[in-house]
């Protein structure tokens, strides 16, 4: 088994390291809490952006963080911001609108190929979105990846994300995904790992996962060879995993249990340590395991209208109409279902003191 990364090869599996067999238990921790990224949902109302009730939900989730004392980081235009059907105009407005609503947090932005073309892969598709966000001051950006950037061989595919690096100014998280998440794409190779880990723009990166635990594998990568590499869990199937190892989550579900998941990451840690907190997450997961559900195509992407469900249903946003361009809606009831999935998760709420999470 291989732990040593002068053995690694572009094509050496998981399987073959010695991180693939490292257990969740191994990398508990009860001293750190990391920060919190909530893939921030832009709402719409008449076909519309809701601007008060983007800022409305923001506000609420800042005073989450704020009472359980959780660093909070919130991702602008990425998936849950419907970053795919933004224009470069709404892109813009979106960092604006919130810069001016709330000054100091940090944000990271969401970055992907845009007008990407054939099958030659062009770094520069990458330039607009990091023209625009880079404008701001307090900014990280998130390289989504493009299928023309995921079809290149594993050298090919580093010295790409290597040439993206260059027009980057601030700090960079690299995002990788499973083919659970779109067919064409391939999560990121242990070698591949440890080259981006080490370029000294990426200072963190977020993986996708829902069959493989690969954040699993790269949490004890990055633990064992101590690389200054922060991994980000967007496992939405697995939200209780990042917390118990006292490393961030990058999710969609940070917006629908946000108080939730802010008040486990406190119950965690020494000091405030309540074994409640394991109810607290199975709690959250039933829920999220309901907004993130797959459809019979095996896609989960129509959770952006299930978190939008939610959130009018806590009274957060006053409709639960997704980008008009977007094809991702939940068929039937959603409401009906989505109180029924609240009904766990308000009860524990409610015995935990959990203020910010009650039916409107």
């Amino acid at each position: 088994m291989i732990r040593n990364a002068d053995k690694l090869k572009p094509d050496t599996p998981w399987s073959e390291t010695i991180w693939a067999q490292a257990t969740e238990e191994s990398l508990a921790n009860h001293d750190t809490s990391a920060r919190l990224c909530v893939a921030t949902l832009l709402p719409f109302r008449n076909q519309k952006p809701d601007w008060k009730g983007f800022e409305k939900s923001i506000r609420w989730m800042i005073e989450c963080g704020e009472t359980a004392g959780v660093e909070m980081a919130f991702v602008l235009n990425a998936d849950t911001g419907y970053i795919f059907n933004l224009s470069p105009e709404l892109y813009t407005e979106v960092i604006q609108r919130f810069r001016a609503a709330f000054p100091d947090p940090k944000i990271i932005c969401g970055v992907t190929a845009v007008g990407a073309r054939g099958d030659q892969f062009d770094p520069e598709w990458y330039h607009p979105h990091l023209d625009i966000a880079q404008d701001d001051s307090n900014v990280e950006v998130m390289i989504m990846t493009s299928q023309q950037l995921n079809a290149l061989d594993t050298e090919r595919r580093r010295d790409a994300y290597f040439e993206i690096a260059e027009h980057i100014t601030v700090p960079a998280l690299a995002h990788a995904l499973e083919p659970a998440f779109v067919p064409w794409a391939t999560p990121f190779s242990p070698w591949l790992l440890h080259e981006i880990a080490n370029h000294e723009k990426y200072v963190g990166g977020k993986i996708s996962t829902l069959d493989e635990p690969h954040f699993l594998y790269w949490a004890a990568m990055c633990r064992d060879l101590g690389l200054d590499f922060a991994p980000h869990s967007g496992d939405d199937f697995g939200i209780a995993s990042a917390i118990k190892m006292g490393l961030p989550l990058l999710i969609g579900a940070g917006v629908s249990a946000c108080p939730l998941i802010c008040k486990a990451r406190k119950l965690w840690l020494n000091g405030s340590y309540d074994p409640r907190v394991y109810k607290l997450f199975e709690a959250f997961q039933s829920l999220e395991d309901a907004v993130f559900r797959l459809d019979d195509q095996g896609s989960a992407a129509a959770y952006k209208h299930s978190t939008a469900v939610v959130l009018q249903l806590l009274g957060i946003i006053a409709s639960s109409e997704v980008h008009p361009d977007c094809p991702d809606i939940r068929p039937g009831d959603e409401h009906t279902r989505m109180k029924e999935a609240l009904i766990r998760p308000l009860r524990i709420a409610d015995r935990l003191g959990i203020e910010g999470f009650r039916l409107a």
